[in-house]
């Protein structure tokens, strides 16, 4: 149970189970959260900047009132879902996926909004982490709504649909996102058509619907579709195949890294209802066994 108290214009959780901050800003699922010196991330959802600390297992969401915490930060953090249980339940029988959860064991699923979601992750393609957040950032700089400064730094709401949608491709040129940006334009004049309601009501429509409409979006094949559908929909059983993904897959589960559907399969069987949590642990656990072995290689 988590002792929720609200003092000093933040609120304060204790109990959180399961809930580590680099695990869950670091791990290639949001691009608007950055870390402080103090070990705390600073970021922006919503519309609303917010800084999340953690202190001895306590965390502390600066900025927050408790109204906001149970309008917006509850769900967006998604701290009402067992992760101890769904770690068991991944584990069993399987020591491998349980060594992969050691590495991101404080990881959490973050419930985004779906249209910052679908144009964050086309800009995605192709694309490492820091490049992403610098197009994300720009993106936001230059047609998001301000929101004023917060810690020191111009904060800016995710820019509307509508307003992206009036745009040419040549004029998101300063943001530098390169062959996306033609993408971003054409997917937001799709959106804007219907106001968003179609994009907006796949949380309750079947994984089949959802996946199809998002790949009838400029921009949007199947590993964005994937992600869109895990990071703001709540399907997850979504597994998006990028190249860690595959190569951790080769490496653990001896799969070709060519083979997607034979890796889907293997997926849908073995992880069920959880594959795209299993997912996430997978790519902790691939980057962190990768980079030992490009540290041995240099030594």
């Amino acid at each position: 149970m988590i002792k929720i108290t609200e003092e000093n214009n933040r609120v304060i959780l204790e109990g959180v189970k399961d809930l580590q901050l680099d695990h869950t800003f670091d791990n290639g699922q949001c691009f608007r959260w950055y870390r402080e010196e103090d070990g705390s991330y600073t970021g922006v959802a919503f519309g609303r900047a917010a800084n999340i600390g953690c202190i001895d297992g306590t965390i502390l969401l600066n900025d927050v009132s408790l109204k906001d915490y149970y309008e917006i930060w509850k769900d967006y953090l998604d701290l009402e879902r067992d992760y101890g249980e769904i770690k068991r339940k991944l584990s069993e029988q399987d020591p491998d996926m349980e060594k992969a959860i050691g590495y991101g064991h404080g990881m959490r699923i973050l419930q985004q909004d779906k249209w910052e979601t679908l144009i964050s992750f086309i800009l995605s393609q192709n694309n490492n982490i820091a490049r992403i957040r610098n197009c994300v950032e720009g993106l936001c700089t230059a047609h998001g709504k301000p929101l004023g400064k917060y810690r020191g730094k111009m904060q800016y709401a995710f820019p509307r649909a509508e307003d992206l949608a009036k745009l040419r491709p040549q004029e998101l040129e300063p943001c530098r996102l390169g062959y996306r940006a033609n993408y971003i334009v054409e997917t937001a004049k799709q959106i804007a058509a219907d106001d968003g309601r179609t994009l907006e009501s796949l949380g309750k429509a079947s994984a089949k619907e959802a996946y199809e409409y998002l790949l009838s979006l400029s921009g949007v094949g199947p590993k964005v579709a994937n992600c869109i559908m895990l990071f703001s929909m709540e399907k997850y059983d979504s597994f998006p195949l990028d190249v860690w993904i595959k190569r951790v897959m080769n490496q653990v589960y001896h799969i070709e890294e060519g083979n997607v559907k034979k890796m889907q399969e293997y997926a849908t069987e073995h992880f069920g209802a959880y594959g795209g949590i299993a997912q996430q642990y997978l790519f902790y656990y691939a980057r962190e066994i990768n980079s030992r072995r490009r540290d041995r290689s240099e030594c």
